[in-house]
């Protein structure tokens, strides 16, 4: 299935096994809109139902990744009729894609952005990057996720005063608090995403993406439970096309090709 598409608010590339999905509102610091969630649900569908990408970056246009919602353009009276509308079930297909999804945070991420993105599955963000928990400042609570990702990446404590006092997050302290993989410099930001994307989807994906649903199980799972879970996706892992190819490329000293099959 064909991913590409002409639309208002978000650019969607497609580059030898990799999809870009980048917020397309510079003007607006890429906040969302009703009609960007509709979008982004388009585009999300298509790629779930393409076997050929095997990876998707998600990124903002401009100086920054995304502000969070637009509150200019919503019904303030029914938030949480948006949050089940297009939050979550964006937040949802993030965490549960069966393919790498990563983060390329350029600038600021505030809001459900920030939650959004620390929900993919590795976060790249430019030096100059903030991520911002800025609910509190128009009296709402966090969403996107954010109550339940936050504690689980940098513990209870921060998590509390980042929500609480909406403190800006610079790239570098994200990345020694394990809040996100890397930072880099600014003007590396698109190469090494790129580098890194290619990486991942030139991998036997359907591993990786064994690997990322046992990862999110574990959250929720005794050691006893997930003990049993790694057993039954190796065993589902050693069914595949590209276990097969790994194995004879190992013996035969080669590179492997994997096929995500």
């Amino acid at each position: 299935m064909d991913v590409s598409g002409d639309f208002q608010d978000i650019l969607i590339n497609f580059d030898d096994g990799v999809a870009w999905l980048t917020f397309n509102r510079p003007e607006k610091l890429n906040s969302f809109t009703a009609n960007m969630h509709a979008e982004v649900r388009e585009v999300m569908g298509r790629i779930q139902q393409s076997p050929a990408v095997r990876c998707l970056v998600i990124s903002g246009a401009g100086r920054g990744f995304s502000a969070g919602q637009d509150l200019a353009e919503v019904d303030l009276s029914a938030l949480g009729a948006v949050v089940e509308r297009d939050y979550n079930p964006l937040l949802r297909t993030i965490t549960t894609l069966n393919i790498p999804v990563i983060a390329s945070v350029n600038g600021v991420a505030a809001g459900a952005a920030a939650n959004l993105a620390l929900a993919c599955d590795i976060v790249l963000a430019a030096r100059s990057a903030k991520f911002i928990q800025s609910f509190h400042h128009v009296g709402l609570v966090p969403d996107g996720g954010g109550t339940w990702t936050l504690p689980r990446l940098v513990g209870m404590a921060r998590a509390t005063a980042l929500c609480m006092t909406g403190e800006p997050v610079t790239a570098e302290r994200a990345e020694n608090w394990g809040m996100i993989w890397r930072c880099v410099d600014d003007e590396q930001l698109k190469t090494e995403t790129t580098a890194l994307a290619h990486r991942l989807a030139n991998q036997a994906t359907v591993g990786l993406s064994y690997t990322k649903m046992l990862l999110r199980f574990s959250q929720t799972r005794t050691l006893e439970d997930q003990l049993n879970l790694e057993r039954d996706f190796q065993e589902a892992a050693s069914k595949t096309d590209d276990f097969s190819e790994g194995v004879d490329a190992f013996l035969n000293k080669r590179k492997p090709s994997f096929q995500g099959r």
